[in-house]
């Protein structure tokens, strides 16, 4: 077993070659297409503001933009006969979590497979790669390898996972040996593209980097490795680390600057206002600002319900959402133990404005971050999901998700809606442009039949739209990777073996 995972990591994909994600036989115990077209029905403005060192909102991130609303300018599909293309990336694993699009629609992806992640550079419609640059392997995929426990690699969030795109195209990450890079991509006078490091900034002085590797099998000092990256609206670079680290990058200058959390995790991504930074920690959400120097401070800092321990559903005990920032109000999860509560609170100041709690009793968590558009937020029930394995045979996650809108003169929350579908792991999207929220949905299945569908919303009601099924098998789970809108109106969605993408044909 072990000669065979150590064989299949070193497997690697030839850049611009083309296959299909396979899928099982239970294609065909499932229907391909449910529901009928939505109309679009645009949302009012209310776009967030442009933040200017990243790329043009709804193209920068996992996240969609700097506020992490989780929205997208661009409209969807809208169901007209869906057609579903996919693309393999890796002969084990190769889940593209974080799409971003340069300003001619090209892809640029991580995608992370067994061994290493890959930054990829890829054509929006073909799927085709090309251009592809190695990024060195993180400690919890050759740790998965030594002990024959590949959970420890799903809920790692670290070398690369949270990249985001600058104002200049280039693609910002801290890979898993403690280095911040700055990749920029172009095509060289032969037409090949190709992958550059502009930038390298070593982060290995102020953060632990005893890390495992093939070279280091038993390490005897710490290892903290960085999960997230995200610039300020002075262009300053923040990152952050898992046990707690927090740190600043002066691009101009290579200043480095950082604060440690005590006994504090940071397993989430994070959030750039105009005035500020939005960070949550196992125990606690935090807004912050540099300093002159810019040396991380803490402006308020609110605890929340962290409960008794993970649940089925969540990376760790605490809160399993990047904050979600909405003009005045930024909101999150808590980890309670009985249900999981939506907390708002007050950007100036950090006042909480509201408390609702969200599903059944017992079953109610989420890792994933709100959506927030005008003053609704959107929350989805992750409970049961672990990993690629938990929902194998036709199990599904009890699932659902549910509209809170925040009381103009913030005065409380109300619950609008609530749809039973299961999205068992994914970074839902709003489209601004035609008012759908698109799912990443498994209905549980007594045929054994593990399929997955792109699920389309209407973000007023709540009522499923339709349908489209992406695929079939182990490889089409999702994984946490989320739904990204491009701008050519393609859904994409990163899964276990790649990249699965659904567009309208008429």
């Amino acid at each position: 077993m072990l000669a065979l995972l150590a064989a299949m990591l070193v497997a690697r994909h030839t850049p611009g070659h083309a296959d299909p994600i396979p899928q099982d036989l239970g294609r065909h115990l499932v229907p391909a297409y449910e529901g009928a077209p939505a109309k679009p029905r645009p949302l009012p403005d209310a776009a967030q503001p442009q933040h200017p060192y990243l790329a043009p909102n709804g193209r920068s991130g996992m996240h969609a933009d700097a506020a992490s609303s989780d929205t997208h300018p661009t409209a969807g599909p809208l169901g007209r006969d869906p057609e579903v293309t996919s693309e393999s990336m890796a002969v084990l694993g190769g889940e593209c979590a974080t799409l971003t699009f340069d300003r001619a629609g090209r892809i640029i992806a991580v995608c992370g497979t067994f061994s290493g992640f890959l930054v990829k550079l890829l054509h929006p419609r073909s799927l085709k790669t090309l251009a592809e640059h190695q990024l060195p392997q993180r400690p919890s995929s050759v740790d998965a390898v030594t002990s024959l426990d590949t959970s420890k690699i799903f809920k790692d969030t670290s070398g690369g996972a949270y990249a985001y795109l600058d104002h200049r195209d280039r693609l910002v990450l801290a890979d898993s040996r403690q280095h911040l890079l700055r990749i920029a991509h172009s095509r060289g006078p032969d037409g090949d593209w190709r992958f550059t490091i502009e930038d390298d900034w070593n982060l290995r002085r102020y953060v632990p980097h005893d890390c495992k590797s093939w070279r280091n099998l038993s390490p005897d000092g710490a290892c903290d490795p960085v999960t997230s990256v995200v610039p300020d609206w002075d262009g300053r670079i923040w990152w952050v680390t898992r046990q707690g680290r927090i740190g600043t990058v002066d691009p101009e200058s290579g200043t480095v600057k950082s604060i440690r959390l005590e006994g504090e995790e940071i397993q989430n991504s994070f959030s750039a206002g105009p005035d500020g930074m939005s960070i949550v920690s196992d125990h606690a959400l935090y807004r912050m600002e540099a300093a002159a120097d810019g040396t991380p401070r803490v402006t308020w800092r609110r605890a929340y319900d962290r409960g008794t321990g993970a649940k089925p559903g969540s990376v760790n005990q605490g809160s399993g959402t990047t904050p979600t920032l909405l003009g005045d109000y930024v909101a999150i999860t808590d980890n309670a133990k009985s249900r999981m509560n939506v907390l708002v609170y007050d950007w100036a100041k950090g006042n909480l404005i509201c408390k609702l709690p969200v599903f059944e009793a017992g079953t109610s968590t989420t890792d994933n971050s709100l959506i927030g558009w005008n003053h609704s937020l959107i929350v989805e029930n992750n409970y049961g999901y672990e990993n690629v394995t938990s929902l194998t045979g036709g199990r599904s996650v009890v699932g659902g998700a549910s509209r809170i809108d925040i009381r103009r003169g913030g005065t409380g929350c109300d619950p609008v809606w609530e749809s039973r579908e299961r999205s068992p792991s994914t970074v839902a999207k709003l489209s601004t442009a035609n008012g759908l929220l698109y799912l990443y949905t498994k209905r549980p299945s007594r045929l054994g039949a593990d399929a997955w569908y792109l699920t389309a919303i209407d973000f007023r009601t709540g009522e499923t739209r339709w349908r489209r099924l992406t695929g079939t098998g182990l490889l089409y789970d999702n994984n946490w990777a989320p739904v990204t809108i491009g701008p050519n109106g393609t859904a994409y969605v990163g899964v276990f073996n790649g990249l699965v993408a659904v567009r309208d044909r008429r």
